[in-house]
C-alpha cells in the first residue's frame, strides 16, 4: 500500500480528494485492533494525518464561550492545564482511556471518526452540545455531534471529507464523566455517562455511552432534573435523584454481549447517573 505523510491540511484534503477511499489514519490506536483483527483492510492508500499542524492545536475563545479543538489532539493533551480546567469532563474521560501509551497517540477525532458506542470521548461531546467542522475541497460544514453519529461506527461524513475540528461550548457548571467495566483499568466501557449541569440555562444534559447503537441523550431525564433542582440553593431531594436514575436507565437500549448483559447495563447507566448528578449538587457546582 501507499502511505502519504501531508504536513499541512491543504495537502490532506486534495490527497482525500484524489483519492476518496483512502484510509485516514489518526493515532492509529483503533485502527491497527481493526487492521489485526481482519475488519479492515487499507489496500489502496493510507493518509497519515499526524503531523499535520492544524489538526494538532486547540484554542480558547472567551468571547464565543468555545474551545476548539484540533481532530489530531491526543487523550494526554486533553488530560493538561489549561483544558483540563476548561473541559474537565473531558479530561475525566480522557484519563479512564487505555494505558499511557495509546492516551499518548489516540485523538479525538480518531475517536469520533471510529464512533463506537463506547468511544470514552463522545458522551461528554454529546452532554455539552459539540460540534464536528468537516473540511473537503469543496468547503466545510460544520455538524452537531449528536447528528454526525448515526450508528454503531457509524457517521454523517461524505466521501472526500475529514474531521478537522471539535467545536465544544463552554458551561459554568460542574461535569463529569464515569464508567464501569470488567476491570478497573485499561478497559472497554460496558456503560458509560457524562453529565453536565448549566447553571446560566438550569438546565442538566446526560449522554450515555455503551447502552445504545450509538450516544444517547436522555431528555426526559433531563427535564426531570433541571426541574427538580432547587437553583438558589445547588441542592435536589433524594427522591428526585432516585427518579432521575430511573429515567435515565429507562432511556438505554443496551444488548446483551460477550462484555455485559443488557440488564446490567440499563441497571448500571442509572447507577451513573445518579452518582453524578449527587456528586453535581454537592461539591458546589451551582455556585
Amino acid at each position: 500500500m501507499t502511505v502519504a505523510v501531508p504536513n499541512t491540511l491543504t495537502d490532506a484534503v486534495q490527497l482525500l480528494e484524489e483519492h476518496p477511499s483512502a484510509f485516514l489514519l489518526g493515532g492509529g490506536t483503533d485502527a491497527m485492533v481493526e487492521i489485526n483483527d481482519g475488519h479492515r483492510r487499507p489496500d489502496e492508500m493510507v493518509i497519515a494525518l499526524n503531523r499535520v499542524a492544524d489538526l494538532r492545536s486547540w484554542r480558547h475563545d472567551p468571547t464565543a464561550g468555545t474551545v476548539t479543538i484540533g481532530a489530531g489532539v491526543t487523550y494526554t493533551e486533553l488530560m493538561e492545564e489549561p483544558l483540563a480546567s476548561l473541559l474537565p469532563a473531558l479530561a475525566e474521560a480522557s484519563r479512564t482511556v487505555g494505558s499511557p501509551q495509546i492516551r499518548n497517540a489516540g485523538t479525538l477525532g480518531g475517536n469520533l471518526g471510529t464512533c463506537s458506542p463506547a468511544g470514552d470521548g463522545l458522551p461528554v461531546l454529546a452532554a455539552l452540545d459539540a460540534e464536528v467542522l468537516l473540511v473537503s475541497s469543496h468547503g466545510r460544514r460544520t455538524v452537531p455531534v449528536q447528528d454526525f453519529m448515526v450508528g454503531v461506527k457509524r457517521t454523517s461524513i461524505e466521501p472526500g471529507e475529514l474531521i478537522a475540528e471539535i467545536i465544544v461550548p463552554l458551561r459554568t457548571g460542574w461535569q463529569g464523566y464515569a464508567k464501569v467495566g470488567v476491570r478497573n483499568a485499561m478497559v472497554i466501557a460496558v456503560a458509560s455517562a457524562c453529565l453536565a449541569v448549566d447553571t446560566d440555562a438550569r438546565r442538566i444534559a446526560i449522554a450515555l455511552g455503551s447502552v445504545g447503537p450509538t450516544v444517547m441523550r436522555c431528555p426526559d431525564a433531563e427535564d426531570h432534573l433541571s426541574n427538580a433542582v432547587d437553583w438558589s440553593s445547588g441542592t435536589v431531594s433524594d427522591d428526585a435523584l432516585g427518579e432521575f436514575a430511573r429515567l435515565v436507565s429507562a432511556a438505554s437500549t443496551p444488548i446483551t454481549d460477550h462484555r455485559s448483559t443488557a440488564d446490567y447495563r440499563r441497571h448500571a447507566v442509572g447507577v451513573l447517573g445518579r452518582r453524578l448528578a449527587r456528586r453535581a449538587f454537592t461539591q458546589g457546582a451551582t455556585t
